[in-house]
């Protein structure tokens, strides 16, 4: 059976791309006209390392290629990842050799914070970030465009059952932490050093309530102002860097 392809655009997800799996680029297009510097010239040399050709487009076919997203003059055409990304059982069965942080988005249906939250989900370490099938925005090119690569390297499970899920990462040993404005226990009085898995919903709509009863604990992020929300991505960046604080992450080089 022959594997299905995925576009990709924008220079960051395209360089990790080819990094990660060169093998699997079948074709590399290029805005014809612009100078190969800074990012796109590494791109068109990992390109010839493994005897990639170039293709050369018109910003027209370019835009045509990408379905209009910002591609920056560079994307490619590859084969999809032969791992599935509904492997739920194999990080289960990872889950024993770690203190494990999972992050858990509950029906994100705007690619950007998806993206987004992909970006700080690789940035904070995070182990693997997990969706459900259904009302909610797949890893598509937009969203691997604004996680400038992240997609390339934290693993996206997509699970059936987002409360079952949470039921059987329950089962290993690992805490799961809704995050709710109506928590009476902040965020910042609560340990995060445990095998952790937090749980953010839906821009606007929160947690569903399905989810929010598999929850073993409700934190809030403390406001001071007079809004009383934070954009999913946001909430999910003050979460996690949280969680490394507590842990005692180093940054890579430090």
């Amino acid at each position: 059976m022959s594997r299905k392809t995925e576009i990709i655009y924008g220079s960051h997800a395209v360089r990790h791309a080819l990094d990660k799996s060169p093998a699997d680029v079948l074709e590399l297009w290029l805005l014809e006209g612009k100078p190969a510097t800074g990012e796109l010239a590494a791109i068109v040399a990992m390109a010839a390392a493994v005897k990639l050709p170039v293709q050369y487009a018109s910003r027209a076919a370019l835009d045509k290629i990408s379905a209009g997203g910002a591609h920056q003059g560079v994307a490619i055409k590859r084969r999809t990842s032969a791992v599935p990304v509904n492997d739920f059982s194999s990080l289960l069965d990872a889950l024993t050799a770690s203190v494990p942080l999972l992050l858990v988005l509950d029906g994100i249906q705007d690619p950007h914070n998806l993206g987004a939250c992909l970006r700080t989900a690789n940035a904070t370490g995070v182990d693997a970030v997990i969706i459900p099938a259904d009302r909610s925005v797949g890893v598509t090119a937009t969203v691997r465009k604004i996680a400038s690569g992240a997609a390339e390297h934290t693993p996206v499970i997509t699970v059936t059952n987002l409360a079952r899920a949470l039921t059987q990462l329950q089962e290993r040993g690992v805490w799961c932490f809704g995050l709710s404005e109506a928590a009476e226990s902040e965020l910042y009085t609560t340990d995060l050093t445990v095998p952790l898995a937090l749980v953010l919903g839906a821009e606007g709509k929160g947690l569903r309530q399905n989810t929010r009863q598999h929850c073993d604990k409700l934190v809030s992020i403390p406001m001071y102002g007079q809004v009383e929300s934070l954009n999913v991505s946001v909430a999910a960046a003050v979460c996690l860097y949280e969680a490394v604080r507590q842990r005692g992450k180093k940054a890579i080089g430090c």
